[in-house]
């Protein structure tokens, strides 16, 4: 597995009927969400990329979109051992809005995932096989249930491994559900008919820089 994501939506209802009748994102708007989520900061335009190859961008490049029904923020700083210690700002004025935040990293088989409903935290999960569960706050979704249950275990091969899975599932796995559940698309696996597609969905991309005229970190 070599999925990897550093995601934050606000959302008005379903992500994925939106992301499926998403057009293009407008640079006014986009560059209004970006001032939001990273005051104080000079964003440059750069090129622009589809969600499916900058899920996880790379370092020092942000990639943003507002569209009708969601706005999406793809930021490796987005991503939180924590997810419930979102900074305040990033949560307000979020009424009647769905806060998401999908993070995980394939070389340490990290996943963290938190949602808020009208600025309230309803679930949060953070956990990796050397660092154990880290949080675990609010009840699962239904697509966590099988994982939790057992019904999903890491095979355990004593010709390649010295010790069973530290944990009762692959996280990886998981955060792929999650995607689904969240999101309506996955980063590896086979998809649905109804999937969204992430390569057909195109965000803006910048470079932000601090006051110093560096670029922010």
């Amino acid at each position: 597995m070599g999925a990897k994501t550093a995601l934050l939506a606000y959302a008005d209802g379903d992500v994925a009927s939106a992301l499926k009748a998403a057009g293009e994102p407008t640079a006014e708007g986009t560059a209004a969400l970006i001032a939001r989520v990273f005051p104080g900061c000079r964003a440059d335009p750069t090129e622009g990329e589809v969600l499916g190859e900058v899920a996880y961008p790379p370092n020092g490049l942000t990639y943003a979109a507002r569209f009708p029904g969601v706005d999406l923020v793809c930021d490796r700083r987005l991503m939180f051992d924590r997810p419930s210690e979102l900074p305040a700002h990033l949560l307000g004025p979020t009424a009647g809005r769905r806060v998401i935040l999908h993070a995980m990293h394939s070389v340490s088989d990290w996943l963290a995932f938190a949602v808020w409903e009208d600025g309230h935290l309803v679930r949060s999960l953070s956990l990796s096989p050397d660092s154990g569960i880290a949080e675990n706050i609010g009840d699962p979704f239904p697509f966590e249930t099988p994982y939790w249950a057992g019904d999903r275990p890491v095979e355990f091969d004593p010709e390649w491994d010295e010790e069973p899975y530290a944990l009762p599932f692959h996280p990886l796995e998981l955060g792929n559900e999650a995607l689904r559940a969240f999101f309506g698309f996955l980063l590896e696996g086979r998809p649905l008919p109804e999937d969204v597609d992430p390569d057909e969905v195109p965000l803006l991309g910048f470079r932000l820089f601090a006051d110093s005229n560096e670029p922010s970190i």
